[in-house]
């Protein structure tokens, strides 16, 4: 048994295929494959099954995977330990996020005094929720979001950091009859124009429900991930939009408000996920910390 394996093994359970863990690896997957093969060897019971066309790890699998995340994360507190700070800070951060978090908080984190943090790389990923923990074997840090009433992330092989709650509004131009009204009910909306994320994003989960409380099916026009864009349509024409409350604010034009959905909770929750062992690195930590203070003044305005 060899640590190269049983990383395979860990970012087969996190990624859940071969194919991807060799594309988060940069080997072939014949030599995925291989390292897991001469991994069975050590161990009588199966730790891979056949589900379908992909590759999945058994219960056993899934033991061994976690221990071997344990494994990394002591040998991440140990290099910690040895590493003074001036070395830990030369070494860059990857910081991955969804567009409206980047949008607005990429920016004031890379201009905070040098020195105060390492160098930071940032991507965006615009991703269906379900992906956002995968994310972690790429990068050092994942913002991500999630709706209350979905299924958790995955805390038994990440970490997750609370860091706000996100209300999603209606989007709806200032001149429009229905923006005098301070909130707007299901009712008073399910028969206009609208233009909404593609399914399995929070702004179509939140339609659905306001189709729901309605009793019936909304007339969708555009379907648009991007918010700015959303923006620019409601903007432009008569239909509606959901679109959220702190991190869509600064891409809108001032002729577009956003109103509260009367009687429904609709929100998202902002989290910051990582991997345990990064959270032995001092600098893993400062990050952290700038990325909760970006987070608490974009909330407050």
């Amino acid at each position: 048994m060899e640590l190269h394996q049983l990383r395979i093994l860990r970012e087969l359970a996190d990624l859940g295929s071969v194919n991807a863990v060799a594309k988060a690896l940069f080997v072939s997957p014949s030599a995925v494959s291989q390292h897991l093969a001469q991994l069975q060897r050590g161990f009588s019971a199966p730790l891979t099954q056949k589900e379908g066309r992909r590759l999945v790890l058994t219960s056993e699998g899934k033991l061994l995977a976690s221990a071997a995340a344990s494994v990394a994360s002591t040998l991440a507190e140990a290099s910690a330990r040895i590493r003074t700070v001036e070395q830990d800070k030369d070494v860059p951060i990857k910081i991955a996020g969804f567009h409206s978090i980047g949008q607005t908080i990429f920016a004031p984190l890379l201009v905070l005094p040098p020195g105060q943090l390492p160098p930071l790389h940032f991507f965006d990923e615009d991703v269906s929720q379900q992906d956002f923990p995968a994310l972690t074997s790429t990068y050092d840090m994942v913002l991500a979001h999630r709706m209350p009433h979905t299924a958790p992330w995955p805390e038994d092989r990440i970490t997750v950091i609370p860091l706000a709650f996100e209300p999603l509004d209606i989007a709806i131009h200032q001149d429009h009859p229905l923006a005098e009204f301070e909130q707007l009910a299901p009712q008073q909306v399910i028969d206009e124009r609208w233009v909404v994320s593609r399914p399995g994003y929070s702004p179509a989960d939140v339609l659905e429900t306001i189709a729901a409380l309605a009793g019936k099916a909304p007339n969708i026009e555009h379907r648009v991930n991007d918010y700015a864009t959303a923006g620019a349509l409601v903007e432009a024409g008569d239909c509606l939009g959901i679109l959220p409350r702190f991190t869509a604010r600064k891409t809108l034009d001032e002729s577009v408000t956003l109103r509260p959905i009367k009687g429904l909770n609709s929100g998202r929750q902002i989290d910051l996920l990582l991997r345990a062992e990064h959270l032995h690195r001092s600098t893993i930590n400062d990050v952290i910390e700038a990325i909760r203070t970006a987070v608490q003044r974009l909330v407050t305005g």
